[in-house]
């Protein structure tokens, strides 16, 4: 059917809006076939969903779209029976509207790119579409089987009803998010650039904030050397200038700050915009394998980049198809283990300062560990001896290498050995991270951990020891000192009492790893943070600061280290480490390490990031720390000064860490020396052959920025002194 010339220009903004108003129309389906919704909610959606029908139908009549009103008026009177008399909607009914949606929308995109004239005749498609219907009578009676069959109470309770309440709140931004008259067509890398200036802004702002608080330290200098007549002028002078500079540090703290909301506004969307669709997905690949699972989406309303959104779309489809494929297991299955019927899998969005953390969980079966690793033997990907020195945490991230498989046969779902190396693959091109944890007959969870790389975050700095690391503010709920009323120490462990409830108080030196643990003294700020739904009073030794900062991820060879979620540069240069909250409030045993005084060492390694690592955890052991970026400087420092252990990353340009430690044992003066060699690489080959190279330990960078470093270097300052 060819469209009016004149109304052409208009049939892809069309295009555009029925996609919108389509996945509208398919989130109150999904909830129509939902049990345990009160008739109030059911009438509300089935209003809703005639009103989204009757958009359709008219938009596409007043642009001359016959095909595409013939389509949503057969929609409109499948509908109009199951309105009589309200009723949970059957699933054939669902079934048959979403096909049709699916036709209305494939018809609508040829219209829009100019293929109208080659569509056929739609008559066939809607007398298939109209026989797929089940008669009004039928469809009545299978609504009143149905709502008869999953009949609850005469009062539902709201965790019941909620459901319904999330396709309105989606329905609601859509529309705020349409109400935009005109837009521009902008290239992704020339806005992508504008956020990185507004960056080199921020940063900017932050150093003209450092030196009006050298220009006032100078004022108090001068006025403190009772030279107050000679300088009179001079102070005057400085006070202004610093009143002035300070007005426009505030004006231009303004600037940015509205350049900044308004790039983001530009470059991102909600995260609902790829996950609302996985649910009709999720619906139909399970209704294929002859299963029942439902998806549900929390904090989907969280803003991401575009670009990131289209690489994680690719990415949740695989993890929810594995978890339909292999996780949810056949109805009748699940009810002889006493679950429901119908599989529940629940995907969590949560921004943390400037990471992005996605939670998809299941209840299905869970990883069966056993039959991974046979799987894994049976395709060559490790030997049965590496598999019998694996624990379950290995095991279960072989699901993650290339051509594993635990199916024997190709099917259209699965089979092929590519899924989830896709994903591991797609975060970490993403400078991600992707973990999974499975209880056997209780479910799966899959969580990743992505930088959300555009704009600043509100940070929280604390000081523990002489260490300071940032706190993200979204993650920190309040602050407060700690005092005899409100903590109960135990003999194993010390609580909070805050608002009522008992949290558990856990030292941040300790954490780390840096001292022993103890209970908070009287007057020591106690830091409340929370992360996916637990919650932990971490004591510190000082608050420094909040203020707004850009985070960054950390470097590909300590990427994976837990501790951290990334680094921010301050205005002098120095790098702050960001701590993860989710690694903050998890349960661990705090290292116990015997402190060093006045010891000496030197770091070096040519990143940057791994030497502030590693700096960070050996001053606050009491060592005097020098730095070295290379083998060559670390040779001239140790021309001139003397240290108790020297820490090398294993490869570095110019002068690797074996090379170094050749020089070393070579000369009279270091031979004697200590020598810990740090790497990304934990393979027992590079172990070897860094110990065999003369190196007195071996760590791996995740095992050193994680809080072994300390350990290490007391344990073989300890075998040096023992052999000397």
């Amino acid at each position: 059917m060819a469209v009016d010339p004149m109304l052409q220009s208009l049939v892809a903004g069309f295009s555009t809006e029925a996609q919108e108003v389509c996945q509208k129309v398919t989130l109150d389906l999904l909830d129509l076939e939902r049990e345990g919704i009160d008739n109030e909610a059911l009438a509300k959606v089935y209003t809703r969903l005639a009103r989204h029908l009757h958009t359709l139908k008219g938009s596409a009549a007043s642009l001359g779209l016959q095909d595409l009103s013939s389509i949503a008026h057969k929609l409109e009177d499948a509908l109009a029976p199951l309105r009589k008399d309200i009723k949970p909607m059957p699933r054939p009914m669902v079934d048959m509207l979403l096909h049709g949606l699916d036709l209305f929308l494939l018809r609508a995109q040829a219209h829009a790119e100019g293929r109208g004239d080659a569509l056929p005749d739609p008559t066939a498609a809607l007398a298939q579409l109209v026989a797929d219907a089940p008669p009004p009578e039928e469809a009545e009676a299978m609504a009143m089987a149905a709502a008869s069959a999953h009949a609850g109470p005469a009062t539902p309770a709201p965790a019941q009803a909620a459901p319904s309440q999330a396709p309105a709140a989606a329905v609601s931004a859509a529309d705020d998010d349409t109400s935009v008259d005109a837009s521009w067509r902008v290239a992704a890398h020339q806005v992508t650039a504008l956020m990185r200036e507004v960056e080199r802004l921020r940063e900017f702002r932050m150093r003209l904030e450092d030196r009006l608080r050298d220009i006032s330290k100078a004022v108090d200098l001068l006025s403190a050397r009772e030279l107050l007549a000679p300088t009179a002028r001079a102070r005057a002078m400085l006070s202004s200038v610093t009143a002035g500079v300070r007005s426009d540090g505030h004006e231009a703290s303004d600037i940015v700050d509205s350049l900044e909301e308004g790039l983001k506004s530009i470059t991102t969307r909600p995260v609902r915009t790829i996950l609302e669709p996985l649910q009709r997905m999720v619906r139909d690949l399970s209704r294929q394998l002859g299963k029942q699972a439902r998806l549900s989406v929390v904090g989907a309303e969280v803003s991401l980049d575009r670009r990131l959104l289209e690489k994680l779309k690719g990415a949740m489809v695989h993890l929810l198809r594995n978890a339909v494929d292999h996780g949810i297991e056949m109805p009748d299955e699940r009810e002889r283990v006493g679950k429901h019927h119908e599989g529940a899998l629940t995907l969590r969005v949560e921004q943390q300062g400037n990471i992005l953390v996605l939670e998809l969980s299941d209840d299905g079966r869970g990883i069966d560990v056993l039959h991974v690793r046979a799987s894994a033997e049976r395709k060559g990907l490790i030997t049965a001896d590496e598999g019998a020195r694996m624990h379950e945490a290995q095991i279960r991230d072989l699901i993650f290498r290339p051509g594993f498989s635990t199916r024997t046969d190709v099917t259209d779902t699965s089979g092929r050995g590519v899924g989830l190396d896709a994903v591991r693959s797609a975060v970490e091109g993403m400078q991600g991270r992707i973990e999974v944890v499975s209880t056997k007959g209780s479910g799966t969870r899959f969580m990743l951990t992505l930088p959300m790389e555009l704009g600043s975050s509100p940070v929280l700095t604390v000081r523990t020891i002489d260490s300071q690391v940032g706190l993200p503010m979204l993650a920190v709920e309040s602050t407060q000192l700690a005092s005899p009323e409100n903590l109960r120490i135990g003999r194993m462990k010390t609580q909070l009492d805050y608002n009522g409830q008992l949290v558990p108080v856990m030292d941040l030196g300790a954490r780390m790893g840096l001292r022993a643990s103890a209970p908070p003294s009287e007057g020591q700020p106690l830091i409340i943070v929370q992360s996916g739904g637990k919650r932990l009073a971490l004591a510190v030794d000082a608050v420094v600061g909040d203020r707004d900062l850009v985070i960054r991820p950390l470097p590909a060879e300590v990427r994976d280290v837990p501790a951290y979620q990334g680094a921010a540069i301050l205005s002098r240069g120095e790098l702050l480490l960001i701590l993860r909250p989710g690694w903050v409030v998890t349960d661990s045993t705090p290292t116990t390490v015997a402190m060093p005084q006045s010891r000496r060492a030197l770091v070096v390694d040519d990143s940057l990031t791994a030497r502030a690592l590693h700096r960070a955890m050996l001053e606050a052991g009491g060592f005097t720390v020098h730095l070295a970026a290379s083998g060559a400087r670390a040779m001239e420092r140790l021309q001139t000064e003397t240290y108790d252990v020297i820490i090398c990353d294993l490869e570095m340009e110019e002068m690797n860490g074996t090379e170094l430690i050749a020089k070393l044992r070579a000369q009279p003066d270091t031979k004697e020396v200590p020598v810990i060699l740090v790497s990304a690489n934990d393979s027992a080959g590079a172990r070897s052959r860094g110990l065999s190279a003369g190196a007195d330990g071996y760590l791996s960078k995740r095992e050193c920025a994680a809080g072994r470093l300390l350990t290490e270097v007391l344990d073989v300052m300890s075998r040096r002194g023992a052999r000397a």
